[in-house]
């Protein structure tokens, strides 16, 4: 049997029950794992040096075939729902004997690394995979622990991603072949079926958005953040293809992280180590951080080179939209070492509005934080999925309802009693279109964008003069430095002032019911917040 590092990992396989392996490969280096990737004709180089592959089957996340066992720590604590599906351990128990024997005879790749910058809250992670670039996924996404460290490790927290095995959802319980399964009380999550990375990903931030909030009073964040010069912190949530990861990368900031964190007493910290940014249209003259980090050591998934090259076609979504690149934090030039920021002094909630309803900067009173942050809206345009020709609304509880575990009310309230204990400022930005809806608006330009949240993080909003939007109740600035003034009041970037109006109606229709199954929860101030047709 061959072996990779001094360390004995094939001990630690048997503890998981994987025995009888082919070789093992331990904490191998991004090189060598590229190596072994187009060695195995798993990928392709990039003439960026960046490695590509392609998921397969699934391009994202399979929402409907996450499952959580159910048992003691979890039936009163977990809010089950279409997204934290129940599986008794019995379930578990029998695909994780099925899928640790499925490795026998394979090669595995190993990889310790760890979430969590704050050392206070750090969860060690044991990554066990059947494909090599899955392994420099890891590599990318978390935290990387030093040599010494490795020495005396202990695993808090075990993935094991199999995607050439399947469960028979007749014996084994699942929805279909795919799944990806948490297991609280064992610590473990497994992943069958599928080679999409993001699973690996966001199983981990599953189980730190119960961890960190149900047992650490750590409000864990499905949000990016930066810290300008004077140590002020930002944070932005939004669902994907908000500009998440896009605002947060600012030449003139550091970089925290661009996806999750945690807020504890003290300040914030990036629960990972790397970025993983969708590809769709990237420019460098758009997001020139992101651009410049697909090189060698990046990942790229499920991209298109232009015909007869390696160069990479970004506008090219023949495989799917969600085109990805993971990379290391230390790819962004200014990234913050290690990951940690203070208290944050401005939140924006970034939302996609493909109605053009929305402004394109509004500040929000508590109460009205507090409802945006619970509803989560944005809108996605047409042609994403067939036969869709007008935009879709999404409202996802807490710009992340697919990876909470816990009721979204919880989460709120930790998020609310921070924002009124420090007074922190929040921004509700519409970084989708003006002027119409889809198909005749259109999008609002990524420099106003930029230019209203450089004016709201250097106090020049701060003195300005607002007015509310007569339906949301949200307060429009009448002026903002680098903006025409034309375009901050949404209504009047519309020829058709009726249709405006209407579409408002619609959309905050669309606000109200959403709610209502949030209601019983919510108080006074919050329930006030809504939309007022």
């Amino acid at each position: 049997m061959q072996m990779s590092s001094v360390r004995n990992p094939v001990a630690d396989l048997r503890e998981l029950g994987i025995e009888n392996v082919s070789n093992v490969f331990y904490q191998l280096s991004p090189e060598k794992l590229v190596e072994q990737t187009l060695a195995k004709k798993q990928g392709v180089l990039a003439d960026t040096g960046a490695l590509a592959v392609n998921t397969g089957q699934f391009t994202g996340r399979s929402p409907k075939d996450k499952f959580i066992v159910k048992d003691d720590l979890t039936a009163d604590t977990v809010n089950w729902n279409d997204f934290n599906i129940p599986v008794s351990a019995e379930v578990f128990d029998n695909l994780y004997k099925k899928i640790t024997a499925y490795f026998a005879g394979k090669d595995v790749w190993v990889r310790d690394c760890y979430a969590c910058a704050d050392q206070d809250y750090r969860v060690n992670i044991k990554v066990v995979t059947e494909l090599p670039w899955s392994s420099l996924f890891a590599y990318n996404m978390f935290l990387r622990p030093t040599e010494e460290e490795l020495d005396y490790m202990h695993t808090d927290w075990t993935v094991i991603q199999a995607p050439g095995f399947l469960a028979d959802p007749a014996i084994d319980g699942t929805r279909q072949g795919n799944f990806s399964m948490v297991s609280f009380s064992r610590k473990t999550i497994i992943i069958g079926g599928s080679a999409y990375t993001g699973e690996i990903k966001k199983g981990i931030f599953t189980i730190l958005n119960y961890v960190l909030p149900h047992d650490k009073q750590v409000l864990s964040m499905h949000c990016s953040a930066n810290q300008g010069d004077d140590g002020d912190t930002a944070i932005f949530f939004g669902l994907s293809g908000t500009g998440k990861t896009t605002l947060s990368a600012d030449p003139a900031r550091k970089l925290i992280g661009d996806d999750e964190h945690g807020w504890t007493s003290t300040g914030v910290f990036n629960f990972e180590g790397g970025c993983y940014a969708k590809c769709i249209d990237l420019s460098e003259e758009k997001e020139p951080q992101i651009f410049r980090a697909v090189r060698p050591g990046a990942l790229l998934e499920n991209i298109q080179f232009f015909p007869g090259t390696n160069t990479i076609d970004y506008t090219n979504c023949a495989i799917t939209e969600n085109t990805r690149v993971s990379y290391p934090l230390t790819y962004i030039e200014n990234a913050l070492e290690p990951s940690i920021g203070g208290i944050p002094k401005n939140i924006f909630f970034l939302t996609c509005d493909a109605y053009g309803v929305l402004p394109p900067i509004s500040r929000l009173t508590p109460g009205q934080a507090m409802y945006q942050f619970i509803s989560g809206y944005t809108a996605k345009v047409a042609g994403t999925e067939a036969g869709i020709t007008e935009p879709k609304s999404t409202f996802s509880a807490c710009f992340g309802a697919p990876f909470i575990p816990l009721h979204p009310a919880q989460y709120a309230q930790m998020l609310g009693e921070k924002m009124r204990l420090h007074q922190v400022n929040v921004w509700l930005i519409n970084t989708g279109w003006t002027g119409g809806a889809y198909g005749t608006g259109n999008r609002i330009r990524l420099s106003y964008t930029r230019a209203m949240i450089s004016a709201a993080l250097k106090g020049q909003l701060d003195n300005a003069t607002f007015h509310p939007h007569p339906v949301f109740g949200v307060a429009m600035p009448d002026a903002c430095p680098g903006v025409p003034a034309e375009i901050l009041d949404p209504r009047n970037t519309w020829t058709d002032k009726a249709a405006y109006d209407e579409k408002t109606k619609d959309l905050a229709t669309q606000f109200i019911r959403n709610f209502e199954k949030y209601a019983a929860a919510a108080d006074a101030e919050i329930l006030a917040a809504a939309p007022k047709i």
